[in-house]
């Protein structure tokens, strides 16, 4: 535990500079300086990325990369939301973050964790945030799983850098192999839950994974923080969930892999009133053709994955924009359409050109108010969409 006169140091300078403080040390003999900054640092990540945690003075943090590597509260809840039963076992407990909220939704958690400081410091913070369901073992994930009683969850988020500590994606490459002890997984877990890189390719590692029910794709304000794969005993069928958190609410969007195969979108060559760019989660899961199908929506291109309509479409996921022009890039249409605006916000879509060439050729600045989508139409035509956030009133249409 740490000492109260400890405590009341790391409150007191937890908006210091570390490094500032850390030069200071000599005047701070009844310190330890290196604890205290440690704890400084934790404070400072898990006052936005962990808020319950934070709020409780007596939690203890580990070396940054155990917080930089650990889920936030936001993800860490979503996971919670998905999972209840009677008993749950993390095999890859690290910090403890996901652990501590799916933990209230059973009757047993078990937390397994192979690095001594860790376990340790997880009994702790457990302990002090009140969790009296929890049982801590520092032992290796995959000894522990051979050996285990069946539980209603098993959840593992296997570690994804080699030895030199460089990243990694493809799930062999990742330490425990989930490959190599999927089958002792579905024999132990009544549900299998596996956390793996956003940047994975879903689609392969849905080929290398067998009995894969669902995939959750969770971003966080529309990027893309970790894919989920749920296995469970025989799944015919795998449906993707895309969600996109944010501070208000939580956007989902559902759908299966074969809906998006005989989707058969409308394609269009003018955009109508309103331009949709689905968020990160929807791309990711390669929503391409369902999401217009399922909200009536036309599409510009095959390979453009934007989408337009002339009624508004309130709910839907991603950003919507109200279109005011359409032009091409020449210096024609340039000095016509553009050359009053001065800046904005350009995104390409299936564009030969970079937005670097592109703010070359118009000469504008980056921000304000006006966004251009530079990208390819149903014809092949390359063009410029310009446009503006469509405001929170428009929404208030049917």
């Amino acid at each position: 535990m740490l000492s109260p006169t400890l405590t009341d140091f790391v409150e007191e300078h937890e908006n210091d500079d570390i490094s500032s403080l850390a030069l200071q040390a000599a005047k701070f003999k009844d310190i330890d300086i290196e604890t205290a900054i440690r704890q400084i640092a934790g404070r400072k990540i898990a006052r936005h990325k962990i808020p319950a945690w934070y709020a409780n003075r007596h939690i203890i943090y580990p070396k940054h990369l155990s917080l930089e590597q650990s889920s936030s509260e936001q993800t860490a809840l979503y996971k919670a939301s998905l999972c209840k039963g009677e008993s749950m076992a993390d095999l890859t407990g690290g910090m403890g973050i996901d652990f501590y909220f799916m933990a209230h939704n059973f009757d047993t958690a078990i937390y397994v964790e192979q690095q001594e400081e860790l376990a340790t410091t997880a009994t702790h913070n457990f302990k002090v945030l009140g969790l009296q369901n929890a049982v801590t073992i520092n032992e290796d994930g995959v000894d522990y799983l051979q050996k285990m009683q069946p539980a209603s969850l098993i959840y593992i988020d296997p570690a994804r850098r080699n030895n030199s500590g460089k990243k990694t994606v493809l799930i062999e490459d990742c330490t425990p192999n989930i490959l190599e002890i999927e089958k002792l997984l579905e024999q132990k877990g009544q549900t299998v839950m596996i956390k793996l890189s956003p940047m994975l390719d879903i689609s392969l590692a849905l080929s290398s994974l067998s009995n894969v029910s669902d995939v959750h794709i969770v971003s966080v304000n529309n990027e893309v923080k970790e894919l989920l794969f749920v296995k469970q005993a025989v799944a015919n069928k795998t449906q993707f969930h895309c969600v996109n958190i944010k501070k208000d609410k939580t956007d989902r969007f559902s759908f299966y892999k074969e809906e998006e195969q005989s989707a058969q979108p409308v394609y269009t060559e003018t955009t109508g009133k309103y331009l949709y760019e689905p968020n990160a989660s929807i791309l990711k899961a390669g929503a391409y053709k369902i999401i217009g199908e399922k909200l009536s929506l036309s599409k510009l291109h095959p390979s453009s994955h934007l989408y337009t309509s002339d009624s508004l479409i309130g709910d839907f996921q991603g950003r919507v924009f109200a279109v005011e022009n359409i032009c091409s890039l020449s210096k024609k249409d340039i000095k016509e359409h553009l050359s009053n605006l001065g800046q904005a916000n350009i995104t390409t879509r299936n564009f030969p050109l970079s937005v670097a060439d592109i703010r070359k050729k118009t000469k504008l600045k980056e921000g304000g108010d006006t966004y251009i989508f530079a990208t390819t139409i149903a014809n092949g035509d390359k063009v410029l969409i310009i446009c503006r956030k469509a405001m929170p009133s428009v929404f208030t249409e049917t």
